[in-house]
């Protein structure tokens, strides 16, 4: 009589591959989970676990890391770094019983070979716990967790705690969408902005509200960016750094006329394809905003610009893996150029709105310091109020990243007259 075959779950196989590609700084955390998913077809239960293990496994690196190395010699294959730090994660956080992870990684490894059996077994059986210090409590380096307390002063500590969290889904519903996600068996619960929290029956792209338009994923922070430039009806809005073009369908959808600039072509295409589900228009321009932009002055300038992240870390935790004081530094410099040449573009009286989705003083309150001791034509003016968390930066204001939402530096700048 052979011996059954051993077995594992494809979603940890499926994790694992994904993290390898992650680690090794090849690609991004979403687009590579949204291709593997695509192409596995995994039932939804695995393809949930195979979301939480990459995820939860990128947020913990630095614990994770910090309760293997005493347990590793030499240099260690990516994959093999990839598959010990899922089964970690597994094993000290996610709570699994030690045997059933061993077990698991073991076969995974083997089946899949993804690493050698013997090496997981022993790693996975002993490693355990790290001392804790504040780099382990908060799986970040000193330097992001000295940011975020500069940030945040007292509420630092549920900050930092909360970047730990499983991001939730939040989306802006009409109230049709809402009924029809709840007819689906999705859970929707209201949250800040008019923005709702979402547990989703099914992939958001199959649900009925998103393929009629009903639906638009958007963080409440970032709505706030939006909600910073007051009413929008009617008026032309010039939005700058526009990405895939979510704040310019939030401006459309609330009667803007919208120009939306930035500098990949290819990003036009998906904000389009956005607008067009939504059944709403926006003009597009490509254009490197470090120069001028040679269009008509706009009572209204967005200037969301480029930033290095650091306020969107439970969506993007593999941001802080690459992170350091020296990329602040540049995309600092970058804003810098930027933002100069936004203020140009705004008519006299108009509004400026600058926001980076960063909690690093660099990018956020020095640049606006720097840019109104140079420019005494605009002036700042009050933020109104933006219905979230707020706490104090310079002549803005940074939403707080608790609760699932990100953190956003905001200032409002008045152009009180004469030439940029």
């Amino acid at each position: 009589m052979t011996a059954p075959r051993p077995i594992f779950n494809p979603a940890r196989a499926l994790a694992v591959r994904v993290l390898t590609r992650v680690l090794a700084g090849e690609t991004f955390a979403a687009p590579a989970l949204d291709a593997a998913l695509a192409e596995a077809r995994l039932p939804a239960r695995d393809a949930g676990l195979a979301t939480h293990l990459v995820y939860g496994t990128l947020r913990y690196v630095p614990m994770l890391d910090a309760a293997l190395t005493p347990l590793l010699q030499g240099e260690t294959h990516p994959k093999t770094r990839a598959l010990l730090l899922a089964g970690t994660f597994e094993k000290l956080v996610l709570g699994t019983p030690p045997h059933a992870v061993v077990s698991e990684y073991v076969n995974v490894a083997r089946m899949a070979r993804l690493a050698p059996p013997g090496l997981v077994n022993a790693v996975l059986r002993r490693v355990e716990r790290p001392a804790e210090t504040e780099e382990t409590r908060y799986a970040l380096p000193e330097w992001l967790i000295a940011t975020f307390r500069a940030a945040y002063g007292e509420r630092a500590d549920a900050v930092l705690a909360d970047q730990l969290q499983p991001q939730p889904l939040w989306l802006s519903l009409s109230e049709a969408g809402a009924r029809t996600l709840e007819a689906e068996g999705s859970v929707v619960e209201p949250g800040p902005n008019d923005v709702d929290r979402v547990t989703l029956a099914r992939p958001l792209r199959e649900t009925a509200a998103y393929r009629q338009g009903q639906a638009q994923p958007i963080n409440p922070a970032s709505l706030g960016v939006v909600d910073a430039l007051g009413d929008v009806e009617n008026r032309h809005v010039l939005d700058l750094a526009g990405g895939a073009g979510v704040k310019a369908a939030m401006l459309a959808a609330r009667g803007a006329q919208v120009t939306s600039v930035d500098v990949a072509a290819r990003k036009h295409a998906a904000a389009r394809a956005n607008l067009k589900r939504l059944g709403l228009h926006a003009d597009f321009l490509t254009h490197d905003l470090t120069t001028p932009l040679k269009v008509p002055p706009a009572p209204l300038v967005l200037l969301d610009a480029p930033c290095t992240g650091t306020g969107t870390l439970r969506a993007h935790p593999e941001i802080k893996l690459r992170l350091t004081p020296g990329a602040v530094a540049e995309m600092a410099d970058l804003q810098a150029r930027m933002l100069p040449n936004a203020a140009a573009l705004v008519e006299p009286g108009g509004l400026l709105v600058y926001s980076v989705c960063s909690v690093t003083p660099q990018e956020g309150e020095e640049v606006v310091r720097t840019f109104l001791a140079a420019h005494p034509e605009f002036t700042p003016d009050p933020l109104p109020d933006l219905g979230l968390p707020v706490a104090p930066a310079g002549e803005g204001v940074l939403t707080v990243p608790e609760d699932g939402l990100d953190g956003f530096f905001i200032a409002r700048l008045r152009r009180t007259g004469g030439a940029v």
